[in-house]
């Protein structure tokens, strides 16, 4: 039996920030970009989720649901900095790490001799040595027998605490989880599944696996066994980058075609640029994303070459389906797998941090 821990710092960037100000701790806090510049928030300290404000929220908002909220801009190579220093205490009991983002992690501790091979107290001793070496950071653990249990353990006890799930507490536990939680389910499959009215594991396992395929397609194989609390997938060492992409928001709405065009090969140029540091990777598709000034989205894909005419007649293709104000405007590639993987979203976002 495998034994996987999930590391989650709590409010990463938020709490690098408060622990290098006093002055901003116990209240409302934020990182994130300003209200007037159309900025969206990063994360959030807890004080502040109290109100309501979480990631991705447009600051304006944020601001509008909790007025005293504070502010403050992001500084990547502070969190890179600690980020390396918590990453370099996983790979002291263990070489099996994958790295989600900047501040969350599996770890395979299968064969970790330290504490008698207890993944319990390997995580509250990482969890330690992190609040030690950091500063007073804290994280928050889940330790089960693989990745979709321990991910869901680890928010059981946040902030600054763990969740050991023991192989014969599973069934018991993954019934009452909200089909939300599971790996491969976003905000558009837990609406339709809630419209079917299967709201929890519970109700995914009443079910037959030919049932969830002819519901959600080859994604049924999955949702048996992740409805079960079984799930095969490895814990992977070598990040192996899908797409890359870099998107700008506007403090005003976008309306004419020719501005559009403008930013696009403006951006076209800094991608192509950042596509120096990939140039092992074969390009397999061009992306545009559109977000609209009611916040509502979309993404073209086309297989074709690296071309600026190319992303601007995606651009075109797409907004003369809707010519309606942008607030956003992005491109992206998406690269050719080195191996076959599940189907994921065409369109990763920015420029990514690890």
């Amino acid at each position: 039996m495998r034994k996987i821990i999930h590391i989650d710092m709590d409010a990463f960037f938020a709490a690098v920030e408060m622990r290098d100000n006093p002055r901003l701790r116990n209240i409302p806090m934020a990182v994130g970009g300003s209200s007037d510049r159309r900025g969206v928030i990063s994360t959030s300290n807890y004080e502040a989720r109290k109100y309501g404000v979480k990631s991705a929220m447009p600051t304006a908002l944020a601001k509008k649901i909790c007025p005293q909220l504070v502010i403050v801009s992001g500084r990547m190579s502070k969190y890179k900095e600690v980020s390396d220093q918590v990453f370099e205490i996983f790979q002291q009991y263990t070489d099996l790490v994958e790295g989600l983002s900047w501040d969350e992690a599996y770890l395979d501790v299968t064969d970790c001799s330290q504490f008698n091979n207890s993944a319990t107290y390997i995580a509250r001793d990482i969890r330690e040595k992190i609040y030690q070496r950091t500063g007073g950071l804290t994280a928050s653990a889940g330790i089960a027998p693989n990745k979709l249990l321990a991910k869901m353990a680890s928010d059981f006890n946040k902030p600054n605490g763990q969740f050991t799930l023991p192989p014969p507490a599973v069934d018991e536990f993954i019934k009452k989880i909200p089909v939300e939680k599971l790996w491969g389910v976003g905000k558009v499959t837990a609406t339709y599944m809630h419209n079917l009215g299967l709201k929890t594991c519970l109700d995914l396992q009443s079910l037959s696996q030919q049932e969830l395929i002819e519901k959600f397609g080859k994604f049924g194989y999955n949702l048996y066994d992740f409805c079960r609390g079984i799930d095969q997938r490895e814990v992977e060492t070598e990040f192996e980058r899908k797409s890359l992409g870099t998107e700008e928001t506007y403090s005003k709405d976008i309306t004419h075609f020719d501005e559009m065009k403008g930013h696009i090969l403006k951006m076209v140029q800094e991608l192509k640029e950042a596509l120096d540091d990939f140039q092992e990777k074969e390009i397999k598709a061009l992306q545009v994303k559109i977000k609209y000034f009611d916040f509502k989205q979309t993404t073209i894909e086309r297989q074709m070459p690296f071309d600026e005419k190319n992303f601007i007649y995606l651009l075109e293709e797409r907004w003369s389906m809707d010519p309606r104000p942008i607030r956003l405007l992005g491109v992206g590639v998406k690269f050719q797998e080195q191996r076959e993987q599940p189907q994921l979203p065409l369109f990763d976002g920015a420029i990514s941090m690890r």
